[in-house]
């Protein structure tokens, strides 16, 4: 092969370098998502606390039922001058018969509390996706920049040879041969820290989606957006989970400061026990006894130091805290929004310019090796023009990534980076049924079917 021919081989091999990144098929974005969903322990913990959340309605709804105690007691006097024992069970039950409304809000209150629990799992779901994409999209970039330096490696080497070749047939002096073997060397070096990036990807990868990928396909086409960013910021506006936990902890907050204030009401209380006893004294006919008590009480606070009044101002500012969040949270949802607009808009543009570059770098490639095979560029100038030629084909794939990250940023942004919203099509967690069991459990409801999974993927891990 001459040394005009090796030349056009590299330069085929560098131009088709994009399109042999990766293999044909292999796993799929919409797979690295569902297999994230799926095997993130980030999402069974927090599933967990939405769990313990739950219980807590479970508790304050206990909390307005009668409580039924049974006791038995055994009393034994030895010492005494003439010995004596006494058995005795009952039974007793107590019930709050009025509370002025604050058991009900007190309910309400943690029912709220779920809620907020079960839109903080969301933020939880969108973190976790958007974790995959990025490593999903960072290791498939950094294949396709293993892949181009590979090709420039084997570009720069028939260089060299041909470098050789020339400086043996006195068409080239030896500078021009040190400065291609130099160029070799910097590829060589480039394609080991691409390399090595991949092996760090790869890690990231597993971490994120819990898994290893064997091999990747090219991302999809960008998911549907809207038109325009106003529009984007309404959506986030209405569908946002951060916003939305937030408003349900303004809820909490405001019950909360209802059922501070409704203490100064106090508390009505009944109860009645039932207890039989049976009395044994030495010397004496054993002796049998019943009693029923009936208690009502009321209590209420007339003098508690201002403490009263100090708590029911603390849970007044702590709702104007949580009124401010709220005016906080929506702002920072709104900028969030404009700047993953601004960022998509960007690394659009940036794919437009680096498509430019490339058409334009890889016409002066072809200009200099032209102008070097009829003796009026050096060496020197072909490799120059052929690393600008690889920083414009690297920019591009940066380029491509990145509008694929700012896409996903912007849907996150909006609250859409959902299961649900993406439309994987996978079971996705019932955030509702374990609540439901509770209310239509017999008791005592110590396990759950949630519960006894946890324990089995924890005992997998524990082995």
């Amino acid at each position: 092969m001459s040394v005009r021919n090796r030349i056009l081989a590299g330069v085929a091999g560098l131009a088709l370098s994009i399109g042999m990144a990766l293999p044909a098929s292999g796993e799929s974005l919409a797979d690295a998502l569902a297999a994230a969903y799926r095997n993130s322990n980030l999402l069974e913990q927090n599933r967990a606390l939405l769990r313990a959340a739950d219980e807590d309605v479970q508790q304050a709804v206990a909390a307005l039922l009668p409580v039924v105690n049974f006791t038995a007691t055994a009393l034994s006097q030895l010492n005494a001058p003439l010995s004596n024992a006494t058995l005795s069970v009952g039974l007793s039950a107590s019930m709050t018969l009025l509370d002025f409304g604050r058991g009900s809000r007190s309910v309400a209150a943690t029912r709220e509390t779920v809620m907020a629990t079960r839109a903080g799992l969301v933020s939880v779901e969108q973190n976790v996706l958007l974790n995959a994409v990025t490593a999903y999209m960072t290791l498939y970039s950094d294949l396709q920049a293993v892949s181009l330096q590979r090709n420039n490696v084997t570009v720069i080497t028939q260089q060299l040879r041909a470098a050789r070749e020339r400086f043996e047939l006195g068409d080239s002096t030896r500078t021009d041969v040190a400065l291609a073997e130099a160029r070799l060397a910097a590829s060589r070096s480039a394609l080991a820290l691409a390399q090595g990036n991949v092996a760090i990807d790869r890690e990231v990868f597993n971490l994120a989606v819990g898994m290893y990928p064997s091999s990747l396909d090219s991302p999809p086409s960008l998911p549907r957006l809207p038109a325009t960013l106003e529009a984007a910021q309404e959506v986030a506006r209405q569908n946002h989970p951060s916003i939305s936990q937030v408003q349900h902890q303004v809820a909490v907050a405001d019950l909360l400061t209802e059922i501070i204030q409704r203490q100064r009401y106090g508390t009505v209380t009944g109860s009645i026990s039932a207890e039989h006893s049976r009395s044994r004294v030495q010397g004496l006919p054993d002796s049998d006894g019943s009693d029923i008590v009936a208690r009502l009480g009321y209590s209420v606070p007339l003098y508690t130091g201002g403490a009263q009044s100090s708590a029911e101002r603390q849970q007044v500012a702590q709702a104007q805290a949580q009124r401010s969040n709220l005016h906080q949270t929506m702002a920072i949802v709104r900028q969030s929004v404009a700047a993953s607009w601004a960022q998509l808009q960007i690394a659009r543009a940036s794919v437009v310019a680096s498509d430019q570059q490339i058409s334009a770098t890889q016409s002066a490639y072809d200009a200099v090796r032209a102008e070097a095979e009829l003796g009026s560029r050096t060496t020197l100038d072909v490799l120059d023009a052929e690393q600008e030629l690889l920083d414009a084909r690297s920019s591009r794939i940066a380029a491509a990534a990145n509008v694929q990250l700012a896409a996903y940023s912007l849907l996150a942004s909006m609250g859409q980076l959902t299961v649900e919203a993406l439309n994987l099509g996978i079971p996705t967690y019932d955030v509702e049924a374990y609540g439901a069991g509770l209310r239509h459990a017999p008791a005592p409801a110590t396990r759950s079917r949630q519960g006894d999974a946890l324990d089995r993927i924890m005992g997998r891990y524990n082995r």
